[in-house]
């Protein structure tokens, strides 16, 4: 089977006018949803840190860091604006693979797009197609990679980036194949990883090295002709388990994208029904930490996996705490980023119910279910199940939800006309006569004051 091939063949020679209507616009929430997440994140500590080290080596100054007045040349400015994004963990999800399918894709077309003006249409489309390659690549060979210990948002997103700047730099068949290869022997990024400041800079490499790949190809730089599915590639290097139909069949067909889903909560997806349910409960009781003696959560077996730090020292590592999420949710009734500021994860309040709250693996609970007890020191007990949270495939952020979460993302780093300005292009990304247009709108007109380091 010529996985590559068929693949590159699908991205290079696919139409515009085949993507269905709901397709484009699911993209549009996407990208949307991106530029929010990576304005918001573009003064936190992660991301002044990550400047101050690389900023001075930058080529030509030609990309903008969105949300600030910083640029870069294109490579370290998709490498940023990848990291910006993931830095809240805000962003989107594939659910089927957890993989974060626009940063690494939009990160990288959106530099390149800086520096040669690329029409909307065109944009749109790479963005699709990139994300379709990025995802079906993670489809075959999810979950056995993701469990070995790769963070599969950069590992395959480093194909998504690559195949979307290959179509906009009109690679032929043969330089796509190229261009996926030279991705291929580039993906990185370790789960061991999380809760640090290295996490969110995976969906950035990914951005700064699939556009690599391209720019290579571009230039008949070679790489071997099966990088996915060689016996030394890809998928057999880094996987134990995989299934090559999932990213051949039904090629323009179905869409992966049309499974995207929106995090209302700013940490790990996994934790998202708990804390629906916590908040639930805290608002229909009126719940306050002194009242309750314990909290039991019966859980996805991932959710332990992936976030069971029982004493998380700062707000990244917050980020990565079933027991941590419950508490500020019962707390605050709230999971947004101000709940995961090294001050509230070392607040005495959270800490204490944080200590009281405890979690089991219930393998009959779906990825998006929880089933949550919570003993008060009155003797009672209230109990919640949580079958859909919000954000789900089942209970999706509306297109109103999306752009409120981005107001109050940008809010103290761009004015709400600003805001305002930048949503209405997005959602018209698809239609604009240059797409880097967004890119620019999303610098203030006054430079905000400095975050507070989270």
């Amino acid at each position: 089977m010529e996985v590559t091939k068929t693949l590159a063949k699908f991205i290079v020679n696919h139409r515009y006018a085949d993507i269905p209507q709901k397709v484009r616009h699911e993209a549009a929430r996407s990208y949307l949803n991106w530029v929010g997440c990576a304005v918001g994140a573009c003064r936190h500590e992660t991301v002044e840190n990550a400047l101050a080290a690389l900023s001075e080596f930058s080529g030509p100054r030609e990309a903008t860091v969105l949300g600030r007045g910083d640029r870069l040349d294109i490579m370290l400015a998709a490498l940023m604006n990848g990291t910006t994004s993931h830095t809240f963990d805000f962003d989107d999800t594939h659910l089927k693979t957890v993989i974060h399918p626009s940063g690494p894709v939009a990160s990288a077309i959106l530099a390149l797009a800086e520096r040669k003006p690329v029409a909307g249409p065109d944009f749109l489309h790479a963005f699709i197609l990139g994300v379709e390659a990025e995802c079906r690549i993670g489809n075959a060979v999810y979950p056995s990679h993701y469990d070995v210990g790769w963070h599969i948002t950069a590992t395959a997103g480093v194909f998504g980036a690559a195949a979307a700047a290959g179509r906009l730099l009109g690679l032929s068949e043969q330089q796509m194949v190229w261009a996926l290869g030279i991705a291929a022997t580039q993906s990185s990024g370790l789960r061991e990883m999380f809760g640090t400041m290295v996490k969110p800079m995976h969906p950035g490499n990914a951005a700064r090295n699939g556009l690599l790949a391209a720019l290579l190809a571009s230039k008949n730089f070679t790489s071997a002709e099966q990088g996915i599915e060689g016996r030394r590639g890809f998928a057999n290097v880094l996987a134990t388990q995989r299934n090559y139909a999932e990213i051949t069949e039904k090629l323009g067909e179905t869409w992966e994208i049309a499974l995207n889903t929106y995090k209302p909560y700013a940490c790990g997806i996994v934790e998202h029904p708990a804390i629906d349910g916590c908040v639930q409960l805290r608002n229909e009781h009126k719940l306050k930490p002194e009242d309750i003696e314990s909290v039991a959560l019966k859980v996805h077996p991932l959710v332990l996996e992936l976030t069971g730090r029982k004493t998380p020292q700062t707000g990244l590592e917050g980020k990565f705490s079933v027991y941590h999420s419950s508490a500020v949710a019962i707390v605050h009734g709230a999971a947004g980023e101000e709940q995961y500021s090294d001050a509230v994860v070392r607040d005495a309040r959270i800490m204490s119910l944080r200590d009281r709250v405890t979690a089991s693996v219930d393998r009959a609970m779906h990825e998006d279910q929880v089933h949550i007890s919570i003993r008060l020191r009155n003797g009672s007990t209230l109990e919640k199940y949580v079958e859909h949270c919000v954000g789900s495939l089942g209970k999706p952020m509306s297109d109103a939800d999306l752009e409120a979460k981005f107001r109050g993302l940008a809010e103290g780093i761009l004015a709400k006309s600003e805001s305002d300005k930048l949503i209405g292009l997005c959602w018209e990304v698809g239609k604009l006569k240059d797409a880097a247009e967004t890119a620019r709108a999303s610098v203030p007109a006054a430079k905000p004051a400095k975050r507070v380091a989270r």
